[in-house]
């Protein structure tokens, strides 16, 4: 018979069995490790790789379920085999609700063995192809919320397989644009609260009364127009995440119910008298500089340090150059296969404009582009008129970045826009980093936060 091959790990206390049971499957192509005592085995197993267990059910050391049922435990992946007395059906079955795959009557024939063997071989494979096809589904629910190779987004994606397990408040700060609601249903579905809700509120989209009966909820009869119970979304997102988008634009005064609704674990709706516990996972997000918001006393320093126990930082589409076509093309080709456009390419004028073109509204404005050109070409092909007006106009200043001369054939332009090339040359030489940005140019970060709001509204 053609052996599968494989490390088979032999239990026994009866020594004759083991050395039999080694050289029958070393002849097959198997290589077989034994061991007399069930303990060792299991010290073996936290530092050995074995395809298939082979056990035997009585043993003095131990009780053999027992012994099958931690082996099942500890390394659920490998399939167990036990060993057990002919005519001794019962114990076969509680070896089988123990964990074990099969069961093999002694006395044992060899030839019968070997085939199970290799069906435990084969449901092991099995498993493997499984579980890498599950990581493979996984990883592509995510396709489409984050795609990129540059070094900014693999620092990201590093950082997000490094919170894979945490349940921490997080704070995700980047430019309108960048992604970070996309983020925030990432962290989610790779945590363990994946089967439970998200639920997303953007806090600067509501007026605080309105955004104070969204997140607490209130009862009926709390205020004109409450004409029956409303359930917070604290309570909606019960044992789920929440998602408090654009946190910087939140009233000061609901910040103080906020921060002690989190800390109290329990809210108590608008109008209502009893508190309803929750438990819930806040992740918030927002594109201003809280830090500086907290110097200037329009966001409270206490509720700061609770959302900010990490931060994340989205990296804007500017400091990204590497991914514009990949994210161009991924996006051409979502929008030709929805409205069932044969559209395959970008022309190379349109290909040379978008890598100059700076994307203030980032990702967000790329994605919006590429509809509207799938949607208004003619072609197979996206040319230049295809593209949005703003898009198509703009032209990159060139600016030298060195003291004017007079043979320098830079155009002449204002100070304010010299200003802002330079400011924004900066950030991208920096990776980024306002503080460092601030030091280079030689101002504090609160204006130079000024000049970027200015610069990118």
């Amino acid at each position: 018979m053609e052996s599968v091959g494989g490390r088979i790990l032999i239990v026994d206390d009866d020594r004759n069995m083991c050395e039999m049971l080694e050289l029958d499957l070393r002849r097959r192509g198997y290589a077989p490790q034994w061991f007399n005592n069930p303990i060792e085995a299991q010290e073996c197993l936290n530092t050995t790789n074995f395809d298939v267990i082979l056990t035997d059910i009585k043993m003095p050391q131990m009780n053999g379920l027992q012994f099958c049922q931690q082996i099942t435990e500890q390394r659920p992946d490998i399939p167990v085999v036990v060993f057990t007395a002919f005519g001794s059906m019962e114990t076969a079955v509680a070896a089988i609700r123990a964990g074990a795959y099969d069961f093999v009557m002694k006395p044992i024939e060899l030839d019968l063995l070997a085939l199970q063997l290799e069906r435990a071989l084969k449901h092991r494979t099995l498993q493997e192809r499984i579980k890498l096809l599950s990581e493979e589904v996984e990883r592509s629910k995510y396709t489409d919320l984050l795609v990129g190779e540059s070094p900014a987004m693999w620092e990201l994606y590093n950082r997000l397989e490094r919170l894979k397990s945490s349940e921490t408040s997080l704070l995700l700060h980047g430019e309108s644009g960048t992604g970070k609601e996309l983020v925030a249903h990432v962290l989610h579905h790779q945590s363990s609260r994946s089967n439970e809700p998200f639920v997303p509120v953007n806090c600067g989209a509501l007026p605080e009364n309105l955004l104070e009966s969204e997140l607490f909820g209130h009862v009926k009869g709390a205020f004109t127009g409450a004409e029956k119970r409303h359930k917070g979304l604290f309570e909606r997102a019960h044992k789920g995440t929440l998602f408090l988008d654009e946190i910087g634009e939140m009233p000061l005064g609901l910040q103080v119910r906020l921060l002690r609704v989190i800390e109290a674990g329990s809210v108590r709706p608008v109008g209502g008298e009893e508190e309803i516990s929750f438990d819930v996972r806040i992740i918030a997000a927002t594109h201003k500089d809280l830090e500086l918001a907290v110097e200037e006393g329009t966001f409270r320093e206490d509720l700061f340090f609770r959302l900010n126990v990490i931060q994340l930082d989205i990296p804007p589409l500017r400091f990204r150059e590497n991914d514009i076509l990949i994210l161009a093309q991924h996006f051409l080709q979502k929008f030709a296969a929805s409205t069932k456009r044969d559209v395959q390419q970008l022309s190379k004028p349109v290909i040379e404009k978008l890598l100059a073109y700076p994307w203030p509204g980032n990702v967000r404005e790329l994605r919006n582009a590429m509809e509207h050109a799938v949607v208004l070409t003619r072609h197979q092909t996206i040319v230049m008129t295809d593209l949005p007006k703003k898009i198509q106009n703009y032209k990159r200043l060139g600016l030298p970045l060195t003291p004017y001369q007079e043979n320098s054939q830079a155009p002449l332009v204002s100070l304010d826009e010299m200003e802002k090339q330079y400011i924004l040359h900066v950030l991208e030489k920096v990776g980024g980093s306002k503080t460092v940005a601030s030091k280079v140019l030689g101002v504090d970060r609160k204006t130079l936060y000024r000049k970027l709001q200015k610069y990118l509204d």
